[in-house]
């Protein structure tokens, strides 16, 4: 299955300025194949080494970290002889080994020729809750996410479609009604299997929810365990507690994140490590609200104002216990998520092109869900779920800070109007 991700490695692998790398993201998001398979196809060798499953190989790295001393012995493990520019080195679930992660500044400084990509599901848990000595200027960092639609629909053999839906996106021509009506429909079915790898490689092989689902379960069910194991004793409950509200906010029509649903009386201080935990792990995500719409717009973030987006579509279908057919057809008995759930798919497709987002909202309820920067430019995004597009809430923005256009997503074909862009939901990931 092709992976964005290759060609950021193939540009990595040729920059002068290559340092060693760290690759993050959730668990189960694809890391160590999509590193593997990128040896496999771009180096002669690939030596891999794994903390989980070798535990005995951080006595490697406990008397002496620099490249000349290590390598001989690490080819030694990998049985095979680790060559300078032409042997990938990868060091997989390295939150693990603390000297492993200090031993990059020095493959940096010293022995820039090798090649090493390193991959940690928790890396973020383990520098910021244990006195970690993080490579800072040291290494290049890049965040992998759960497959966007894009890599769903080509995973689906539909790189036709995918290139329609790109040239419509550019010249915001409509798609034919037959095309759009078979995007819109992967576009829920991508709601459902969601962007896991393994999940999206079961649904093309057997289009068997049901075993989707029972995959979904079992990463779920991962997630839950790293909370009891990578995590204080006193916040493994409040970690559980907060995760498993995030959907019952998300039904809410005020998606903002309140504490007291969490539990009453609940407050920030009891719960902000719970979803920093989470955050840091790349489970879910926050945006804040902006209380100016003004560059850089993280000067003008509201602390105590944010939603909280899970990960994956997938997985948050699961975790809600969603049936696949009443998503499949939008039926009437789950309307009050629905727009949470377009609010969230939205949120990863700009996630994995990179945008940090915020969202605007004004006393009087006017709410603008996304607020990027695209190109140097400020533009507001509005989220629909259905082809229902009437809100005031884009036009009082558009009034007030006159934006040089907007984008409105919904179940609407393409198209330009009244200076808003319309993009349909399932063009998300051309933004």
């Amino acid at each position: 299955m092709y992976r964005k991700i290759m060609d950021f490695l193939e540009n990595w692998k040729e920059s002068k300025h290559r340092k060693p790398l760290i690759l993050q993201g959730a668990r189960q998001v694809g890391k160590t194949y999509s590193v593997l398979e990128f040896g496999r196809k771009y180096y002669e060798n690939v030596a891999y080494f794994n903390f989980e499953m070798n535990p005995r190989l951080n006595k490697t790295f406990e008397e002496n970290i620099s490249p000349d001393y290590l390598i001989p012995i690490l080819s030694h493990i990998a049985g095979q002889t680790i060559i300078k520019e032409k042997t990938l080195i990868i060091f997989d679930e390295i939150q693990l080994c603390e000297r492993a992660l200090i031993s990059l500044k020095y493959f940096c400084e010293d022995a820039p020729d090798y090649h090493i990509i390193v991959a940690g599901s928790l890396l973020g848990v383990a520098v910021n809750r244990t006195k970690f000595s993080f490579p800072v200027g040291k290494v290049d960092m890049k965040t992998l996410y759960p497959m966007d639609l894009e890599e769903f629909m080509l995973a689906m053999g539909e790189e036709t479609l995918v290139k329609q839906i790109r040239k419509s996106f550019e010249t915001d021509t409509p798609l034919p009604s037959a095309l759009h009506e078979s995007a819109m429909q992967l576009y829920r079915k991508y709601l459902v299997v969601g962007g896991m790898p393994e999940c999206v490689m079961k649904y093309t092989e057997t289009q068997d929810y049901i075993l989707v689902r029972y995959t979904q379960d079992t990463i779920l069910a991962s997630y839950l365990n790293d909370m009891s194991k990578y995590n204080t004793q006193n916040e493994i409950k409040k970690t559980r507690l907060t995760y498993d509200n995030i959907t019952v906010q998300l039904s809410k029509k005020n998606t903002r994140f309140q504490y007291k649903l969490i539990k009453k009386g609940g407050r920030a201080s009891e719960f902000e490590n719970a979803i920093e935990w989470l955050c840091l792990s790349g489970i879910v995500s926050q945006v804040y609200r902006v209380e100016q719409i003004k560059k850089p717009l993280e000067n003008y973030r509201d602390i105590d104002s944010f939603k909280i987006y899970v990960s994956d579509m997938g997985l948050l279908c699961a975790k809600k216990d969603l049936s696949p057919v009443d998503v499949l057809y939008m039926v009437d008995e789950i309307n009050d998520f629905k727009g949470g759930m377009a609010e969230n798919y939205v949120n990863v497709q700009l996630a994995v092109n990179g945008y940090h987002t915020y969202y605007w909202e004004t006393d009087r309820g006017a709410e603008i869900d996304f607020i990027i920067q695209r190109d140097g430019k400020l533009i507001p995004i509005e989220v629909k779920s259905a082809d229902n597009t009437r809100a005031k809430s884009l036009q009082i923005y558009m009034e007030a800070f006159k934006p040089e256009y907007a984008i409105r997503l919904s179940a609407k074909n393409f198209g330009f109007e009244d200076n808003k862009k319309i993009v349909p939901l399932y063009a998300a990931f051309c933004i």
